[in-house]
């Protein structure tokens, strides 16, 4: 028997689906694939479905990039976007089957069309790293053509660099101003919040609080 708190956290997860307009509610169409959701989020896979690749900062990369931030005396910050795997627009129809327990009673026949991307589902990431790439991109940024997840911006004798990992994002400057800019932007334009000094997330242990600036 489901206890009632986790009732009350499905009843929750259900209203944000709602708020966010991650889905609508429509007639089942013929000859598609039906994802059947389950409570544990986890989600059986398409074979068929469109590309999931999304490039991942690897951790000699994190690495290298607090050593080069520290070698220019960069303050490093880093941001979390909030549920961030549900901010990304899919390029395929996907639709899933109604949540056990929470099946509408004035359509029970009817499916879940998703619009955007969902945990669990395997192109989720990469709908996610696509939104703040493009962004990059518009914001003059110049994308890491051997590192793929870095991204860089000048400004004058300024210096901007970017890195995302997952649906966190280090970011740095020579010019404190310039990272309180960058931070709005991110804010606004994707919900994020400051998570500051956690950079130890990456465990990274060759570098001492001594040795770099967090904030």
């Amino acid at each position: 028997m489901i206890e009632p708190s986790r009732i009350n956290e499905m009843q929750e997860e259900i209203h944000k689906f709602e708020r966010l307009e991650f889905w609508e509610l429509v007639p089942c169409p013929d000859n598609v694939f039906l994802i059947k959701l389950k409570w544990n989020y986890k989600i059986k896979k398409d074979e068929s479905s469109g590309e999931s690749f999304a490039p991942v900062a690897r951790i000699e990369a994190i690495c290298i990039f607090i050593a080069n931030a520290t070698h220019k005396n960069m303050t490093i910050y880093k941001m979390n976007v909030k549920i961030g795997f549900l901010k990304g627009e899919l390029e395929e129809e996907v639709y899933v089957l109604q949540p056990e327990g929470f099946v509408d009673h004035d359509n029970p026949s009817q499916v879940y069309k998703i619009k955007k991307a969902l945990y669990g589902l395997k192109q989720a990431p990469r709908a996610w790293y696509d939104m703040p790439s493009s962004f990059f991109i518009s914001q003059q940024f110049s994308k890491g053509a051997v590192d793929p997840v870095l991204f860089t911006r000048h400004a004058g004798n300024d210096l901007l660099l970017v890195q995302i990992y997952v649906d966190d994002i280090i970011f740095a400057s020579t010019n404190t101003a310039i990272c309180d800019e960058f931070a709005n932007q991110m804010i606004n334009n994707f919900k994020m919040s400051m998570t500051g000094e956690n950079v130890i997330l990456f465990r990274i242990s060759n570098f001492s609080k001594s040795q770099r600036n967090l904030h």
